[in-house]
């Protein structure tokens, strides 16, 4: 079976509210609507289902299957369409692993209204769900651990007696599908450098021939700047394409890119661009902006452009190459971060939810990495910068030696594309706001042709206007203003 080109998520970088949501922020009952939405309307093939850092709904097949049987009739979930959950790490999450064991459990309950469902139908049955996404891996002893625990402990229990002589499966019936595809999502430098041994060991220890690969776009960002996730990830995807043929396996990766220039520029109407520079990606995120900060025609015109792009191989990248750039502009961006870090979480406060999210306690890297700046999360973070004329695709690119630029140029020109956008917010009061040089920001500016949204530098001279005021009611309307203007929050 292929998999699917174009996942929805639940990534909450969206400058408006959809349509059908009657509240401030999207959660609960909405998510259940916006998984038909995507799906019936825009052309989606796979919806996210995100446990990690916010709740979710847990009876999510039921309730699809329920309020929409015409269309599921037609569109097999699971096959036609797909719903892919996403956990805690455990490992990395301990507040929260016992929510990925809960998340687990439910997959054979999802099964059980899946098969009552085409019964009722008349259609053959069909496992809605059978993969789990789990974030932040560092090793392949992560995926393994809920791979058995899923076959061992939630399908094995089955022939386990519990009285007079019934086993589990007597009693509340058979555990199915057998067993759970893992997905493993890489966030950090070292591991994503190191994708090949983490997922190798797992698909030979699991003993799979085929294996999805998720691969973060913002977190790298966050971390170690634009251009280092470009390349962090062009690496990343090369040594997959070298893991396939070595292992004789089908790998498909996939990324996690959104509609910001710094968080991999996944807009739209740069749909057919993200997906023409990352050839060998098999499925790309819509994330919120994707989905709602554009007029609909739009928003189905990228989803199509996306799933008629044709694979093709990894770029082909001189990885000790990337990774020394990667290395001068990741010090470039932590010596700025240090002086922007106050604004960010100043700002921050003002930036509008979209969803409703719990705390996230995950990988942020910067006690490693940029110093000891606790940070918001990479949309959080993108928007304030945002906010006040600071793109962040900006920060780092100082780092960068003319033999870097010509190297990025190379292998990787797509950047260039993202800068120009970004570098069109920015406001030159902005530097002189944050703490930073101007000059340093600005070199960035040098290696493209700008044009200047003058309406978006009017709300981000209100921002910092009325941040100098104390005025915050005002500052929080500039912000949201600057965010529909650009089309996406962060």
């Amino acid at each position: 079976m292929d998999p699917p080109r174009v996942m929805s998520t639940q990534h909450p970088d969206n400058a408006t509210l959809p349509f059908f949501v009657e509240g401030d922020v999207v959660e609960g009952e909405d998510e259940i609507q916006e998984a038909y939405y995507v799906y019936s309307h825009l052309g989606c093939d796979e919806q996210m289902w995100d446990f990690e850092g916010k709740e979710g709904d847990d009876y999510a097949v039921q309730k699809l299957l329920s309020r929409h049987p015409e269309f599921f009739e037609d569109a097999v979930l699971g096959e036609d369409v797909r719903l892919t959950l996403r956990g805690p790490n455990p490992d990395v999450q301990p507040t929260e692993a016992k929510v990925l064991l809960e998340i687990l459990e439910s997959v054979p309950r999802s099964y059980d209204a899946a098969a009552a469902f085409a019964e009722e139908c008349g259609v053959d049955e069909f496992a809605p769900i059978h993969e789990v996404i789990v974030p932040m891996v560092t090793s392949a002893e992560q995926l393994l651990l809920i791979r058995r625990y899923y076959e061992e402990f939630v399908v094995g229990k089955s022939d386990e007696t519990v009285a007079d002589g019934r086993t589990v499966a007597d009693w509340v019936g058979e555990f199915n599908p057998s067993t759970v595809g893992v997905i493993p999502l890489l966030e950090d430098r070292a591991h994503m450098l190191d994708i090949d041994g983490i997922v190798g060991e797992y698909v030979r220890r699991a003993g799979v021939e085929e294996q999805r690969v998720f691969l973060a776009r913002s977190d790298p960002a966050l971390n170690y700047g634009s251009v280092s996730a470009d390349l962090l990830n062009l690496v990343a995807l090369s040594r997959l394409d070298a893991l396939e043929e070595r292992e004789s396996i089908d790998v498909y990766p996939m990324l996690g890119a959104g509609s910001a220039p710094f968080r991999g520029g996944l807009s739209p109407d740069d749909a057919a661009n993200v997906a023409d520079a990352y050839p060998s990606v098999d499925t790309f995120t819509a994330q919120s902006a994707f989905k709602y900060d554009r007029p609909v025609d739009e928003v189905r015109e990228g989803v199509e452009a996306l799933k008629e792009a044709s694979r093709g191989d990894a770029v082909a990248v001189d990885e000790e190459r990337a990774v020394e750039t990667v290395g001068r502009v990741a010090d470039a961006y932590g010596e700025q971060i240090n002086v922007v870090a106050p604004t960010v979480n100043r700002v921050a406060d003002l930036v509008p939810g979209r969803r409703a999210r719990r705390l996230h306690v995950g990988l942020f890297g910067y006690s490693r990495e940029v110093g000891e700046n606790a940070l918001p999360r990479a949309i959080t973070y993108t928007a304030a910068l945002y906010s006040v004329g600071l793109p962040p695709t900006l920060l780092g690119v100082r780092g960068m030696t003319g033999d870097d630029a010509d190297f990025v140029d190379d292998v990787f020109p797509r950047f260039y594309d993202n800068l120009a956008e970004a570098a069109g917010y920015y406001n030159p009061r902005a530097p002189d706001f944050v703490g930073l040089d101007a000059e340093e920001v600005e070199e960035a500016l040098e290696l493209v042709d700008v044009e200047t949204d003058e309406a978006h530098r009017n709300a981000t001279d209100d921002v910092m206007d009325a941040l100098e005021r104390g005025d915050s009611d005002t500052a929080r309307n500039a912000v949201r203003e600057a965010a529909t203007e650009r089309g996406f929050l962060g």
